[in-house]
């Protein structure tokens, strides 16, 4: 399986890649739109996203949320009735809304916000299911 991973040490918090995320998903650099989150906390910067634990599949009742053969939990749109519980259930906070989406959305550690990175603090890494 997939993850995104992050050396927080050398993030700058420039937030290039909560641009590149919400660009390539939803053709805007508005951040909230990005799977990927950068908070500031004293300087230290911590990023918000999907680590793939899968935790929110079982609670759906819609049976909207999946993971695929890559292991990669997913959000099946047409499945989805925008009741938003996943949002609150999330323990990490990495499932996402807008206020103008019907369903939300999530990091799918796809790697675009890793090539946007100038810091080289994000990655993609491979872990046991």
């Amino acid at each position: 399986m997939k993850v995104l991973t992050i050396r927080q040490e050398i993030c700058t918090g420039c937030l290039a890649c909560e641009k590149a995320c919400s660009q390539a998903y939803y053709k805007t650099e508005d951040r909230n739109y990005s799977s990927i989150r950068i908070l500031n906390n004293n300087n230290t910067f911590i990023a918000t996203y999907c680590n793939q634990c899968g935790e929110c599949i079982n609670m759906c009742t819609a049976h909207a949320i999946y993971r695929d053969k890559r292991g990669i939990v997913r959000i099946d749109k047409k499945k989805c009735v925008g009741c938003l519980a996943c949002v609150g259930y999330c323990s990490h906070l990495a499932m996402f809304y807008a206020n103008d989406l019907t369903e939300p959305f999530k990091c799918i550690a796809c790697g675009i916000c890793t090539k946007a990175c100038p810091e080289n603090a994000l990655a993609i890494a491979s872990t046991e299911a």
